[in-house]
């Protein structure tokens, strides 16, 4: 059985200003989550066509306990820590691949 876990995370930020910091922050972060994080199998963060405000994450990790060390990483709890401020909400979808698809 296939134990792939993915989450879909959106991220409505307050204003231009926010967006900037959000994306400056992202550029920061991410490259150590590619690179240290052996269970991290995607991770892509994208803008949202016609909503500058928006932004969402595409995350794929090898299990669960894969996403659980990432959420464990101090980078990641700072990274998060600090887009609080710069949000107006947060959506997170955890998904599980449909057996036999894809």
């Amino acid at each position: 059985m296939d134990s792939t876990f993915v989450i879909v995370v959106r991220f409505d930020l307050r204003d231009e200003a926010a967006a900037a910091e959000f994306d400056q922050l992202v550029a920061a972060t991410v490259p150590g989550i590619l690179a240290e994080e052996e269970g991290t199998l995607v991770y892509t963060p994208m803008t949202v066509d016609d909503e500058p405000l928006a932004r969402v994450f595409h995350e794929v990790y090898r299990d669960r306990d894969a996403h659980r060390a990432h959420e464990a990483r101090p980078a990641t709890a700072a990274f998060l820590e600090r887009v609080r401020e710069l949000v107006t909400g947060v959506r997170a979808e955890l998904c599980t691949p449909v057996a036999g698809q894809g």
